[in-house]
């Protein structure tokens, strides 16, 4: 494999006790870099506390149970993606899912409208999705479903939706935004709040097919919602790093969480990437202290053991 950048050791100090939340590691309908057993004792190795199974096609609390079984000293947490393999927004997938554990529901990636059609506006030289050659191959075999719309014409989120809302916070389940567009994930949150869902991430807001002003960031911030700031975005190219650094200050440390998004064979070994972004940031002026929040603090909040009943949970340090 090529060679990557190599973590400094005061960025793997800062980063350790935290979760990624957002890895895409084998078994998996596309290459991935590693397994989900190899990932866990490397996590453990580096003194990362827990990591989120993300799989855009298959629920993943069934893999997680077993790795933790392996691997105790990792806390490996499962997941859904509600596109079309798992019926979409699908109240009986959500149901069993939380049942099963499942810490974070997506709404829909590469099946919802906005991504479909925004697959177009990615930057020159930015590194293509992994799951764009699975579409496209769905699309020559005929078998491609509709796109999944989260609002109707309206911009009021559809009854379907509604009802995955009212499970996510049955389950005291983390709802990630997805691919949603801007106005979609407004529309989203604010359905979501009112329903009562206690954790919200907007799933990484500088990605090409979203591109979340920041003002919109701020409203949703002050809803409760942390950004969600992948390590891949602007390392593959789909946003300047310059630009990322600006919306974290814009929007505020407190109301960031770091994630990797790492899994494929080309990038930098899974376990590296919360190092290798805590170190792109502490090169670009943040403290120590506002990396430590946004790696540490913010994903055990997000992830971390289900509440009980109470008051919304808040992000950053009081």
């Amino acid at each position: 494999m090529a060679e990557h950048p190599v973590p400094s050791p005061l960025a793997r100090h800062l980063v350790r006790g935290a979760y990624d939340t957002h890895v895409h590691v084998a078994p998996d309908i596309m290459e991935r870099r590693i397994d989900d057993v190899g990932l866990a004792r490397r996590l453990a190795e580096v003194g990362l506390a827990g990591v989120v199974l993300k799989s855009h096609y298959a629920p993943t609390a069934e893999r997680a149970q077993v790795v933790r079984g392996v691997v105790p000293a990792v806390s490996t947490l499962g997941a859904i993606t509600l596109n079309a393999s798992v019926g979409g927004l699908n109240p009986v997938a959500v149901e069993v899912a939380g049942r099963q554990g499942a810490r974070i529901v997506w709404l829909p990636t590469v099946d919802c409208a906005n991504q479909r059609a925004s697959r177009a506006q990615a930057p020159a030289g930015a590194a293509p999705p992994m799951w764009a050659q699975v579409q496209d191959e769905l699309a020559e075999a005929g078998i491609l479903a509709p796109a999944i719309a989260v609002v109707d014409d309206d911009g009021r989120v559809v009854p379907a939706l509604r009802d995955v809302l009212s499970l996510v916070a049955k389950h005291d389940m983390v709802l990630a935004t997805g691919h949603l567009s801007g106005d979609e994930i407004v529309a989203t949150v604010d359905a979501a709040v009112d329903a009562g869902v206690r954790r919200i991430v907007v799933t990484h807001p500088e990605f090409t097919s979203q591109r979340v002003p920041v003002e919109v960031q701020r409203r949703l911030a002050a809803r409760g919602a942390l950004m969600e700031r992948c390590f891949t975005t602007p390392y593959t190219g789909k946003v300047a790093w310059e630009t990322f650094f600006a919306h974290i200050r814009a929007v505020g440390p407190e109301h960031s969480v770091l994630s990797s998004d790492l899994g494929q064979p080309f990038n930098p070994p899974v376990e590296d990437g919360l190092a290798l972004l805590a170190d792109q940031l502490l090169a670009n002026g943040f403290t120590e202290d506002e990396v430590h929040t946004m790696a540490v603090d913010n994903s055990r909040r997000l992830v971390g053991p289900p509440s009980g009943a109470g008051s919304v949970v808040h992000f950053g340090r009081s």
